[in-house]
């Protein structure tokens, strides 16, 4: 059996073409048995995200044409569409496509950890509903382990590569303990609800959310057990803050240096960690002048995101290393299933010789035959049937100088040199 993946990504196609291919969680099920019982396919599973639909295939003949006009028609696309942005990969680059994938060297966001979660997703539906086998058990399986060993052996996803989670490794540094921390949110829009994402995984004792519109703030509040309030109740909330993330659409500073000093002032000079990733900024530059204030700007934290960027492109050349050797393995381990048939054939012939002898000796010893005769009658029988075949082949071998196979045969059976 041969393995194929195919399909379409943010590195191949826009989002116009990709969001057409896209696979509903739902439509998954259905789809994986209609290509596998149509015969198109022998396994099957799809990975279908925002920035990628892919097939991975067990098949019989190492054509992915067909898996590709049954991706056209199931998904109602014309196939001169989406033809000019597909991959087609097959036996050993699908396997490193699969490994780099998982590892997340082919994402949009080098070495982010999201994608794993999404194979194991898919795999685990295509599992259910009994369209994988030997070979796509195994390379996923496969292909999880290598994903956790990049993650072990690299550095891959060790430093923040985003605006969110770089402001939060910067917190962790100033504050040991975030469950202690309370934080100010100022804004309600996609980068403010990111951060409230990266600051709850990584257990923040309270947040705040505060906005214009109280409902707005509270659409982000609902989904981390978090606190919304108005902008006009901002300043008698500030002294509660530890951390204080801002990012509006406003034209005009929302938070003075004043209004800092007198927070500050309320805190007995606790120390506060403030960070504007607002353009123009919501936070006056002269905060940054105050004692006890950590200020970070967006260009700040952009700064931070680029260095690890470099740091993670390094851990990816280490990773691509890894990903070789492992591929190496697995196809090797493939290649083992072309021998499958023949050693069930050899064992089968085997097990049918000792099993029609042993009932020869069984009848003669029911006879009351003597039993050291019979069993040296059955160890010769079954020492005779289980050479003829291979000595006759190594006569006409012999025979017809055909040294190649004498030379196999003395290995395949350990004999001596000599």
């Amino acid at each position: 059996m041969h393995l194929i993946a195919l399909g379409i990504s943010h590195n191949t196609a826009p989002l116009a073409i990709r969001e057409r291919a896209v696979f509903a969680p739902e439509q998954l099920r259905e789809a994986l048995q209609d290509v596998t019982k149509s015969g198109i396919a022998g396994e099957a599973a799809i990975l279908s995200t925002c920035n990628r639909t892919e097939v991975y295939c067990g098949v019989e003949a190492l054509n992915g044409e067909p898996i590709v006009e049954w991706l056209c028609d199931y998904r109602d696309l014309p196939p001169g569409d989406i033809r000019p942005y597909m991959y087609n990969y097959p036996d050993q680059e699908a396997v490193k496509h699969a490994f780099r994938v998982a590892a997340g060297l082919d994402s949009m966001i080098l070495g982010e950890p999201q994608i794993l979660g999404q194979m194991k997703e898919a795999f685990a539906t295509a599992h259910k509903a009994g369209a994988t086998g030997k070979i796509l058990n195994r390379l996923f399986q496969h292909t999880f382990a290598v994903a956790k060993q990049v993650r072990t052996d690299t550095a891959i996803g060790a430093s923040p590569v985003s605006v969110a989670s770089a402001t939060v490794v910067l917190a962790k540094r100033i504050f040991k303990d975030l469950a202690r921390q309370t934080v100010l949110l100022i804004g309600a829009g996609d980068m403010i609800e990111l951060c409230a994402r990266h600051l709850k995984e990584n257990g923040i004792g309270h947040m705040v959310v505060a906005n214009r519109t109280v409902e707005r703030a509270r659409l982000i509040a609902d989904q981390f057990a978090a606190e919304a309030i108005s902008l006009a109740e901002m300043p008698a909330r500030l002294p509660d803050a530890d951390i204080v993330i801002s990012s509006t659409a406003s034209q005009l500073p929302i938070l003075g240096k004043g209004a800092v000093e007198s927070a500050l002032k309320a805190r007995k000079r606790r120390p506060m960690f403030l960070v504007d990733i607002a353009v123009p900024r919501d936070i006056e530059a002269q905060v940054g002048e105050l004692s006890d204030v950590y200020l970070y700007t967006i260009d700040d934290l952009k700064d931070v995101v680029q260095g690890n960027m470099q740091s993670r492109v390094a851990a990816a050349r280490e990773a691509e290393k890894i990903i070789d050797t492992r591929v190496v393995d697995f196809m090797q381990w493939v290649k083992t299933l072309d021998a499958v048939p023949t050693i069930r054939a050899l064992r089968d012939t085997a097990t049918a010789i000792r099993d029609a002898e042993l009932q020869t000796a069984q009848r003669r010893l029911a006879r009351g035959e003597d039993p050291a005769k019979v069993t040296e009658q059955l160890a010769r029988a079954l020492t005779n049937k289980f050479t003829h075949a291979p000595t006759d082949a190594l006569r006409r071998a012999d025979d017809e100088g055909n040294d190649a196979l004498l030379t196999a045969a003395r290995r395949l059976f350990g004999l001596d040199e000599e």
